[in-house]
């Protein structure tokens, strides 16, 4: 099993930034560069979770074109840790961030953060 725990967040104004963090443990198998796609949703109060950053193997990345040029995913392998650096905030990016890390073998498993939240004031 693995576990995914976030750190980060908390409350900002528009305009500013913050870095979430998602370090993974229990039973990662070799580089998570090449077994695991990684992902960062977001949930906001009343909507659906909705997708807003990836990256997989080979360094693809991809953005929620509402964030693109404002938020960044990034990796750190031998820290088994998935950031989401976010800069000039709206306070419609306000919700609960959550990071996924999906399996690429064996039975393609989702595993999932407990959230973070971030809060946006105008």
């Amino acid at each position: 099993q693995v576990q995914l725990v976030q750190s980060g967040g908390g409350l900002v104004r528009a305009g500013e930034s913050l870095r979430v963090s998602c370090v993974a443990a229990g039973n990662i198998v070799g580089n998570i560069a090449n077994n695991y796609a990684m992902r960062w949703y977001r949930q906001a109060p009343g909507k659906q979770r909705e997708f807003v950053a990836a990256i997989i193997t080979g360094g693809s990345f991809n953005y929620q074109p509402s964030i693109e040029g404002r938020f960044t995913i990034s990796r750190d392998n031998a820290k088994k840790t998935l950031y989401l650096e976010m800069n000039n905030l709206k306070p419609e990016d306000t919700a609960l961030y959550y990071c996924n890390f999906h399996e690429l073998f064996a039975d393609y498993k989702d595993y999932w953060g407990q959230g973070t939240q971030v809060t946006v004031s105008s």
